[in-house]
C-alpha cells in the first residue's frame, strides 16, 4: 500500500491514521482551488519575507541616505521602490514592515480566537442568564465600528504598536463569539453529547473537549477572512499616529508620511498601499478557500 492510498483509505487502522487522511482530503480539496492557492502563495511570501527580512532588505530601514542627494528619488535599480522624504529606502522599509504585519496578525488571532471561542461555547452550552449575559456584551462590542472602538481603547491605552495589537484584539472577538455560540447551539443536545453527560463528563471537559473542536473549523475560517481587516485596522491606526511610532517602517504609518507628496512624489505612499493591498487579498482569497473546504454549508 502506496502512502496516498493509506491516507486514503476508508477504513483507518488508528486514530492518527483517519486524522492525517482527513488533513491530506482537506490538503488536495485547497489544492483545487487555484484562486486559494493564490491567497495561500502571497501569504506564505509574506511569512517568508517577514523572517528573512535582514537578509532581503538591501538597505538600513531606520537610517537614511544623504538627504542632498538620496531624497525622494525615484523607483531605479539602486532603489526599487524609490526613497522617502529621509532619504531611506522604501523597498527596505516595506520588507521590515511585513514583520509588523505578520506580528499583528499572529498575536490579535492568538488573543481574539480563545477569547471568542471561550464566551461563544459558553452561552451557548450554558444558557439561560449566562448566555444573555455573555451576548448582551457581545452586542455591546458589536454596536461599535472596529477603527473607532479600537481608537477608543488606544485612546485610553497611549499610542504604540503593543497598545495597538490590545486594541484590536479587544475589538476581533466579538464575532468568534457569535459564531462559535450558533455552533454549539446546534449541537449542545446531540447524542454524543448526552452520552458524555451520562459517562459523569464534566461541563467544561464536554466543552473543550468535544463542543470547542467542532466549532473550531467555522472560527478558523473567519479568522483567516478576518485578517484582512486587522491588516487595515493597524494600518489605519498607523496612518493616524495612534500605531507603531516614527521611526518603525509600519506600512499605515509610512502612507501617512508620503501624502504629502502624493502628486509629486506618488512613490512614497503608493509601496506601502500596495504591500496592504496584496496581503489583504491573500488573506481573502485563503479564506474563501478554507471556507470552501472546511465549512460543509459552504461546499458545492
Amino acid at each position: 500500500m502506496t502512502r496516498t492510498e493509506w491516507l486514503l483509505s476508508e477504513q483507518p487502522a488508528s486514530r492518527r491514521q483517519a486524522r492525517l487522511g482527513q488533513a491530506y482530503r482537506t490538503w488536495l480539496a485547497l489544492k483545487a482551488n487555484r484562486l486559494a492557492m493564490v491567497g495561500l502563495t502571497l501569504v506564505l511570501a509574506l511569512i517568508a519575507i517577514a523572517l528573512l527580512a535582514p537578509w532581503i532588505a538591501p538597505y538600513d530601514p531606520i537610517v537614511g541616505g544623504d538627504l542632498r542627494t538620496d531624497r525622494l528619488q525615484p523607483p531605479s535599480w539602486e532603489h526599487p521602490m524609490g526613497t522617502d522624504d529621509l532619504a531611506r529606502d522604501i523597498f527596505s522599509r516595506v520588507i521590515h514592515g511585513a514583520r509588523l504585519t505578520l506580528m499583528v496578525v499572529v498575536l490579535v488571532a492568538v488573543i481574539a480566537t480563545p477569547i471568542g471561542l471561550a464566551i461563544g461555547t459558553t452561552a451557548g452550552y450554558f444558557g439561560g442568564w449566562i448566555d444573555t449575559v455573555l451576548m448582551r456584551a457581545t452586542d455591546i462590542f458589536l454596536a461599535f465600528p472596529r477603527l473607532i472602538l479600537a481608537l477608543a481603547f488606544v485612546a485610553a491605552l497611549g499610542p504604540g504598536i503593543e497598545n495597538a495589537i490590545i486594541a484590536i484584539a479587544l475589538t476581533s472577538w466579538p464575532p468568534y463569539a457569535r459564531l462559535a455560540r450558533a455552533e454549539t447551539l446546534t449541537i449542545r443536545d446531540s447524542d454524543f453529547i448526552n452520552a458524555a453527560r451520562l459517562q459523569g463528563a464534566s461541563s467544561l471537559r464536554i466543552l473543550w473537549g468535544h463542543v470547542t473542536p467542532l466549532c473550531l473549523s467555522s472560527v478558523v475560517v473567519r479568522v483567516t477572512l478576518d485578517m484582512a481587516g486587522i491588516i487595515l485596522t493597524a494600518a489605519g491606526l498607523g496612518f493616524l499616529g495612534l500605531g507603531a511610532q516614527p521611526p518603525q517602517p509600519e506600512w499605515g504609518a509610512m502612507i501617512a508620511g508620503g501624502r504629502r507628496f502624493i502628486i509629486d512624489y506618488w512613490w512614497v505612499a503608493t509601496m506601502p498601499g500596495l504591500a496592504i493591498f496584496a496581503v489583504s487579498l491573500g488573506f481573502n482569497l485563503l479564506g474563501d478557500g478554507l471556507r470552501d473546504v472546511l465549512d460543509p454549508k459552504a461546499r458545492k
